[in-house]
């Protein structure tokens, strides 16, 4: 019976993965409306970390050494600070849900590229067809959309949120590996909180408007995105090799277009359509064991 379980959670686990991540840039659309990127993500880092001191004063999980911390340290920087904060800024200058999630899909091309280097996976021609297969996917999904606000400058930040959570989720396999997740994830998440209140106080007026809409959605994102997705997304990691996980990256923008299409009316046409089961094929090719 166990072992059923969790050879279905392992299963699951992928699935269930890509559509929280996902939920992650709808969430910001909805926060962006009531406060600046940056210091909607210093409140809602500093409640993920009252959430993250609760859990390790009840499980008491083992602490990382000193160059475990500082490890745990980079990695939250990367996986947290430039990624979401690149994701937010990009939305707050009006680039739609769906596009916002375009730039952080191509990352399966870039990890495998630096995995196969510096990690010495080897990535097969049968993944790498994949990996170009869900490439054309994503291009297909976000053919057409529009660029409206300071595109410019949103594809910036997008891009700065693409170099970080690839360089991030590798970072964290070499080097936070053996870290409880817990303890690990709180010395990143008290970082993280450091790294965007300064950034509030330096480029912010800090001005939040409590509206219901922000408060739920701020508390899905904390709690759902920051705690949920993050640790399954380091689950992933420790299990599958660095190029399957970030091939499911592939899916999100796909998955993300859809639920902009029923909560914000961000157009999904055939073309996209056709995109997203490239995009669900390639996934597929990528995670075929040689």
């Amino acid at each position: 019976m166990t072992q059923n379980f969790d050879k279905f959670a392992a299963g699951a686990a992928p699935a269930i993965f890509v559509v929280l991540w996902s939920t992650g840039f709808v969430g910001t659309k909805y926060v962006i409306h009531n406060a600046d990127p940056l210091t909607y993500l210093a409140i809602r880092m500093a409640i993920v970390v009252v959430l993250m001191s609760i859990i390790c004063a009840v499980v008491r999980p083992v602490w990382p050494d000193r160059r475990g911390i500082g490890h745990s340290i980079v990695a939250g920087i990367l996986v947290h600070g430039f990624y979401l904060g690149g994701t937010a800024v990009a939305i707050s200058l009006s680039i739609p849900a769906g596009l916002s999630a375009l730039m952080p899909g191509l990352q399966p091309l870039l990890t495998s590229t630096i995995a196969n280097r510096w990690l010495g996976e080897r990535v097969t021609s049968l993944q790498w067809s994949g990996l170009l297969l869900g490439l054309v996917g994503v291009g297909l999904i976000l053919h057409d959309r529009s660029m409206s606000g300071q595109a410019g400058w949103g594809w910036a930040a997008s891009a700065v949120s693409l170099v970080s959570i690839t360089l991030g989720t590798l970072y964290q396999r070499r080097f936070c590996g053996n870290i409880d997740w817990r303890s690990g994830n709180l010395v990143q998440y008290v970082a993280v909180t450091v790294f965007f209140t300064v950034g509030a106080f330096l480029f912010e007026d800090r001005v939040v408007h409590w509206t219901t809409e922000f408060v739920l959605a701020l508390s899905w994102l904390a709690v759902v995105l920051s705690i949920g997705s993050i640790g399954l997304l380091y689950w992933l990691i420790r299990h599958q090799a660095a190029t399957s996980v970030a091939s499911l990256f592939y899916l999100v923008p796909a998955v993300t277009s859809v639920m902009a299409y029923f909560l914000f009316d961000e157009r999904l046409d055939a073309v996209a359509i056709a995109g997203m089961v490239a995009c669900a094929a390639a996934v597929f090719l990528v995670n075929r064991r040689a």
